[in-house]
């Protein structure tokens, strides 16, 4: 019995000692992720690929269907698996610009920075410029008879002031502490259209396009030294791609030239512009495609964690921070955690899925698709979870990034307050790199929040401002140059250890109680 004793101690001091002289995976993995992330990254060749050859990105047009089949050659080619195209839609008519410029022919010729809306058909023609000065529906019986054929400008004289203060800047200890003193975020409502609301522009639009002018412009609303921010064009009923509307051509001017027309026009003159837009209306079938690969997992590969962001632009840039950043961080991400496998020989227990999304600009479209059609019942309004699918379960959790080319500083928790320990300890790896902020705040506008809204952990990264929303967000200003290298790297390398790990652990995320009360699947 002594001797039965004595070895089955010394059997437990072995193992003990074993236990304790076996190497920790997580700093090792995360030493290889920063390896591969920092050190050998290609995020900026991915970018340029992204935006210097396959940008701008319209959903609907042709150079998206181009960027798209090159993302799939590209992550098949990685040795992603099960890359495939995700089918959504209708979204309505796709648009490819073929040519535009456009120029003051008199008093004097100079040339007009501007860019024709998107939806916008072909015009050509010199014509002069009348301002349209509306106050109220009976004002319009003014221009009756009047604008066939000519220029017409909707907005009045913005003042440009000097640029005293810098466009870019970076989160300081201020404002991550405002960040992380946040409470928990009460649930916004959805906006919805107000009665009656907006009647007098629909009319004007309504009006305009009975009198036929050769094209509408307008000026930036925000933005100068040329910088011009655009989007879609409108019509008296709505969205332009609705493929029975006819679209009056729009053009939006830099603040810059629309001010000195206008000031030309109170003085007296009569400025002529010339205008030669040629554009083409595509994709007849009207039905769009996110990008989807995979990483397959091991032991619990039925269960799912998801990272995206969207890969459509606006079309006056290269959409490179809007959102060629977070497609090629994304992107980088996969190919972070496959040279991490290949290299530590560790595979992932759940599966790693990417996702790139197509329809975002115009309301998140190709996610809310994707999430309708595999995780929830959307009611009429298609936001509005009616009920919940079996796969609804299976996903841990979905990480998103779009706000421009600035680092992470920390994570919007979206309100669950249960993982503020998980992604704590998750940031701790990373202390150098200056992400450490979690707040309970939640952010809006992009295609995490189809998954919050079914009940998935939804989480978009806190990022440096930068000049996001003051120079590159929807602007023509929106190019490769305007990415910031190092930010790119510290943004893959972070969230490729946040997939991994949400991969890794034993249980899913924890998840919060949903604002609504649904049927789940396994009570249906």
């Amino acid at each position: 019995m002594k001797y039965l004793a004595t070895l089955l101690l010394c059997c437990i001091s072995m193992v003990h000692a074993s236990a304790q002289d076996a190497p920790d995976e997580t700093p090792a993995i995360a030493d290889i992720i920063k390896k591969h992330g920092l050190e050998n990254s290609q995020v900026m060749d991915i970018a340029s690929w992204i935006t210097d050859v396959y940008g701008p990105r319209l959903t609907g047009s042709p150079m998206l269907d181009k960027a798209t089949a090159w993302a799939e050659s590209e992550l098949k080619s990685w040795g992603m698996q099960n890359v495939m195209l995700d089918e959504w839609g209708p979204f309505g008519r796709g648009w490819e610009l073929k040519h535009f410029e456009i120029h003051a022919s008199a008093p004097s010729y100079w040339q007009v920075i501007a860019y024709p809306k998107a939806w916008s058909p072909s015009a050509a023609g010199t014509a002069e410029v009348i301002y349209l000065n509306v106050d109220e529906e009976e004002d319009l019986e003014n221009y009756k008879g009047k604008l066939q054929g000519k220029f017409v400008m909707m907005d009045t004289i913005r003042n440009v002031d000097a640029p005293f203060e810098a466009k870019a800047k970076r989160h300081d200890s201020e404002s991550l502490l405002k960040l992380a003193n946040a409470g928990t975020p009460t649930p916004r409502p959805r906006r919805r259209n107000r009665a009656g609301g907006f009647s007098l522009n629909k009319k004007i639009w309504q009006f305009l396009e009975k009198e036929k002018p050769l094209a509408v412009l307008d000026r930036s609303y925000k933005g100068d030294l040329g910088t011009v921010f655009v989007s879609g064009a409108r019509t008296g009923e709505g969205r332009a791609r609705d493929s029975a509307k006819d679209v009056i051509p729009q053009v939006t001017l830099s603040v810059e030239h629309y001010n000195r027309l206008f000031r030309m026009m109170n003085k007296g003159i009569k400025p002529q512009l010339t205008i030669d837009l040629k554009s083409e209306y595509t994709n007849p079938d009207e039905m769009e495609h996110n990008i989807i690969a995979e990483i397959p997992g091991t032991d619990l590969r039925d269960e799912v964690v998801i990272f995206g962001a969207h890969f459509d632009s606006w079309h006056t840039g290269t959409g490179a921070t809007d959102n060629g950043a977070g497609s090629s961080v994304m992107m980088e991400a996969a190919r972070i955690l496959l040279e991490t496998i290949k290299e530590s020989g560790i595979q992932p227990r759940r599966t790693l899925r990417l996702a790139l999304w197509t329809g975002e600009e115009q309301g998140l479209h190709g996610s809310r698709g994707y999430v309708g059609q595999h995780y929830a019942e959307f009611g009429e309004d298609g936001w509005t979870p009616q009920s919940l699918k079996p796969a609804q379960k299976k996903v841990s959790a979905y990480y998103n990034l779009d706000n421009g080319t600035g680092k992470i500083r920390g994570v919007y928790l979206q309100g669950n307050n249960d993982v503020a320990p998980i992604f704590r300890e998750w940031l701790a790896p990373f202390d150098e790199l200056e992400a450490s902020t979690l707040t309970l705040s939640n952010t809006g506008g992009t295609d995490h929040l189809p998954f919050d809204g079914v009940g998935i952990p939804g989480f978009q990264f806190i990022q440096e401002p930068m000049a996001y929303f003051s120079r590159t967000h929807h602007s023509n200003m929106d190019n490769w140059d305007h990415l910031v290298e190092a930010d790119l790297k510290q943004a893959a390398t972070i969230i490729a250890y946040f997939v991994w790990q949400t991969a890794q652990r034993d249980e899913m995320l924890p998840r919060k109680a949903m604002d609504i009360d649904l049927e789940d699947a396994d009570r249906q």
